[in-house]
């Protein structure tokens, strides 16, 4: 019987003939903390006083909080820094970026068999890997040992068929989906994308889907690897990283959605839970007093690109807010050599140092009582962004922007 990609690569990683349902020990490649997790992480590794063998495997990030704006952050940043110099570990200080776009710009290959003390490790299937979120303990135990068990997922196939139409965009997918699923409708399964609409899908639109798989209560969300991963990986500098990952054809998956992305409109992810999803004319004309472009969902350069393009030669409507983040310090200054930058700043928005920012609600961005925010996060739980009292819309970088400039939930077509 054939394998999904899960299978094969837990397959692979325990040296063993596994199919979902089946319990394995794993070896791990890559192992990811940031700065909002990792101290947890450090703290039960030295209660537990044991010998580290994964070192090198083991990745920090500040993040979440770069530059730290409180002292009891400050202290903690300074406790990861001095680990992983202390055990030999990466470490990734404030301005180089999101914990997952620097995973995927220099760390995490095809196949790799990937674990982080964040929820939206997932990311890293949009290139063909095995990725994701543990809680700190577990990290931990996978630091110390560079393994871990796993329960093998049950795969859903989801097939992509169709092409874009005008203003739609990989997040608009990943957004019906969810809404489709809903929060816990695909819980501990591997979403697995196929189809020709996924095949011509960038890396980086993959990256945004596969980002989001968690949101539907989905452990993994696997792309194959094919030539566009192995363009991207060269244009990283990563050509020899490349390895062809592909699902069997006889595979079994416990179910089959096809979504024909021909039929979809922008698509927004309403107050307070990421699936009370709708389209955009069900809520256009919503007052917004900041927009939030970035994240480790839509802060690549793509994404930033989509956004310049309906905000050059206009303004940010009085009254509005707009914050730009790009997702590593690559983006950052490819952003700036191709005046995307510029365009944000001269429209009358903020950019921003690389890294979470308003995201996670810790400093940068937070909402006033009352305040409504289209972001194109991947979470919009109520006091998400640091407000309880406020209310967050997700969105694509196109509808963000658009909404920018009109200062409503606004649909990108009349833009582009």
């Amino acid at each position: 019987m054939g394998k999904t990609i899960a299978e094969k690569i837990l397959s692979e990683k325990s040296k063993s003939d596994a199919y979902a349902g089946d319990l394995v020990v794993a070896e791990i490649n890559q192992i990811a903390l940031q700065d909002g997790t990792a101290p947890l992480a450090i703290r039960q590794l030295a209660e537990l006083g044991t010998e580290i063998k994964a070192a090198e495997r083991a990745h920090f990030f500040v993040d979440h909080a770069a530059p730290s704006p409180r002292k009891e952050l400050s202290n903690d940043q300074k406790l990861i820094f001095e680990f992983a110099k202390k055990i030999g570990a990466d470490f990734n200080p404030p301005g180089e970026g999101i914990i997952h776009q620097l995973m995927v710009e220099r760390y995490v290959k095809p196949g790799d068999l990937a674990v982080g003390a964040d929820s939206h490790t997932c990311t890293y299937g949009g290139i063909g890997a095995f990725s994701t979120g543990m809680g700190s303990t577990d990290v931990a135990i996978a630091i110390a040992l560079g393994k871990n068990w796993f329960r093998v997922p049950e795969s859903f196939r989801i097939e992509l068929v169709g092409y874009f139409p005008k203003g739609v965009y990989a997040k608009d997918v990943i957004l019906k989906l969810i809404g489709d699923l809903g929060v816990s409708g695909a819980t501990y399964k591997a979403l697995e994308f196929h189809g020709a609409c996924a095949e011509r899908m960038s890396v980086e639109e993959r990256l945004t889907i596969s980002n989001m798989a968690v949101e539907c209560g989905a452990k993994a969300g696997l792309f194959e690897s094919d030539e566009r991963t192995r363009q991207f990986l060269a244009e990283l500098g990563r050509e020899q990283d490349f390895r062809e990952i592909f699902a069997d054809e006889d595979a079994e998956y416990e179910r089959e959605i096809t979504v024909d992305v021909s039929n979809l409109a922008p698509m927004v992810s309403k107050p307070h839970n990421v699936d009370n999803v709708a389209e955009i004319e069900d809520v256009e004309g919503t007052e917004v007093n900041q927009v939030y472009i970035g994240t480790c969902t839509n802060g690549r350069l793509s994404d930033l690109e989509i956004a310049a393009r309906i905000l050059k030669g206009r303004k940010v409507k009085d009254g509005v807010r707009l914050i730009v983040v790009p997702a590593s310090r690559r983006v950052y200054l490819k952003a700036m050599e191709m005046g995307l930058l510029r365009i944000f700043v001269e429209a009358g928005g903020m950019v921003l140092s690389p890294g979470c920012g308003p995201c996670v609600g810790i400093h940068q961005g937070i909402l006033a009582d009352g305040e409504v925010c289209i972001s194109t996060q991947n979470r919009n739980f109520k006091g998400r962004m640091g407000n309880p009292n406020a209310y967050i819309y997700l969105s694509s970088p196109a509808t963000a922007a658009a909404s920018a400039v009109k200062g409503v939930i606004a649909d990108p077509r009349e833009f582009l």
